[in-house]
């Protein structure tokens, strides 16, 4: 007969668990700052390079596609379930911001510029999915709080930069050196890498490395229970990016004609990102409590809500800011749970490539639809462009909806 744990020993694991999560979700934090580092400064590059609006949407999209391209590579040769985690997000963070340095280290334009944020992005594919499943090494029964706990810091780092370009200790009126925020973040990014390869350690829920095969990267999309996450997530997807890369201009330019300041607008970009960690973590803690199905709907009702009418309070800032950081926290919210479902639903053995999967195709939604905000900004105004985004949270409540109904949603949250 096994001897049951000491309490002292539960303890300690218990303490060994959190300390990890923390730690991995700090360094995804500090890596995840060079996502918007470019999109933050828009308005110094459109002045230093004359931008144009295609170009503007390219510096954020271009990270996107790169994300997208790393992670179906990634994803075809297994590389997130036959490399070490920590190597390859440590690595991955280290090069990461090396190239996002480059940009104000080699005095590039435009184009170049892209071209390496493009590569900027391509190094996400061994930070985000690798992160995701390192901490269901160490969550299980919790995992959906886990990975909200991580997408929180995913989030807030997202948000950095814009804080970094309000911030009136950077220049006046919030708008720093745009070398500023790109340096800063790069610098953070080494800094993620380091944590990760020196302090953290994966968990008793490790899944040994697998030989590379093929099948595996499209299983989850040919099995109707994680099939139907992933369309959830899609739809999840269509609708956040565009949302975090536009309503901060959307902040800017209501504050403007209302007459409220630069820097409030851009601290209110800040805001309405940032609240998405407050969202993401409440959303896990509920989600492995209440199911996976229940939250992800309610998550993305509440936000599809808001993005019909938030353009509706575009002449009144308050109720506008208001709005704004309501939908920031819903946003979000139900992102790690479909992460989660897909860890819950997939071969153990091959969790990180079906977390890569999923994230790869959702990345290149996010591309159609940042690029048709700006493109029916000047058709629909301010007050009604927005609308179009909850066309995803309403497709991804009725494959939620009907994944609540197979019996495989009894293999998430525990039952």
């Amino acid at each position: 007969m096994v001897n049951p744990p000491s309490e002292q020993a539960v303890m300690v694991d218990r303490a060994r668990k959190w300390r990890n999560v923390a730690l991995l979700s700090l360094a995804e934090l500090l890596a995840m700052t060079l996502w918007f580092s470019a999109s933050a400064v828009v308005p110094q590059l459109t002045k230093v390079w004359n931008l144009s609006g295609s170009e503007q949407s390219w510096v954020t999209m271009s990270v996107q596609l790169g994300f997208v391209t790393g992670a179906l590579v990634s994803a075809a040769l297994n590389l997130a379930d036959r490399i070490p985690g920590r190597l390859f997000f440590g690595l991955s963070a280290f090069a990461g911001a090396a190239l996002n340095a480059a940009i104000p280290l080699l005095h590039v334009g435009i184009y170049p510029a892209i071209t390496l944020r493009f590569l900027t992005g391509v190094t996400f594919a061994g930070v985000y999915p690798p992160g995701m499943k390192l901490i269901a090494t160490w969550c299980k029964k919790d995992r959906g709080l886990g990975i909200g706990i991580l997408v929180g810091a995913l989030t807030a780092g997202s948000a950095g930069p814009h804080l970094a370009n309000g911030l009136s200790i950077f220049g006046e009126g919030g708008m720093p050196d745009w070398t500023i925020v790109l340096y800063a973040s790069s610098i953070q990014a080494v800094l993620a890498g380091i944590l990760v390869l020196t302090a953290f350690q994966s968990g008793p829920y490790l899944a040994a490395a697998h030989k590379f095969a093929w099948r595996y990267a499209g299983r989850s999309l040919s099995e109707r229970a994680s099939r139907l996450a992933n369309f959830g997530y899609f739809g999840h997807m269509w609708e956040i990016y565009a949302m975090w890369t536009w309503t901060p201009l959307l902040l800017i330019n209501a504050y403007g004609i209302a007459g409220w300041s630069l820097k409030s607008a851009r601290l209110a970009g800040f805001g309405v990102i940032a609240i998405g960690a407050l969202g993401s973590i409440a959303a896990g803690k509920l989600a492995d409590s209440l199911g996976r199905t229940t939250t992800t709907i309610w998550s993305m009702a509440i936000s599809g809500g808001c993005a019909l009418i938030v353009g509706q309070f575009f002449h009144t800032p308050a109720l506008l800011t208001i709005v704004c950081l309501i939908w920031g926290t819903a946003v979000v919210a139900d992102s790690a749970q479909f992460s989660a479902a897909i860890s819950e639903l997939s071969d153990p053995r091959y969790v990180g490539t079906a977390l890569t999967v999923q994230t790869s195709i959702g990345f290149l939604l996010t591309l159609f639809s940042i690029r048709l905000v700006p493109k029916m900004v000047g058709w629909l105004g301010w007050e009604n462009v927005f609308m179009i985004l909850a066309i995803g949270p309403a497709l991804g409540i009725l494959s939620m909806a009907r994944l609540r109904r197979l019996p495989e949603a009894a293999q998430m949250a525990s039952g």
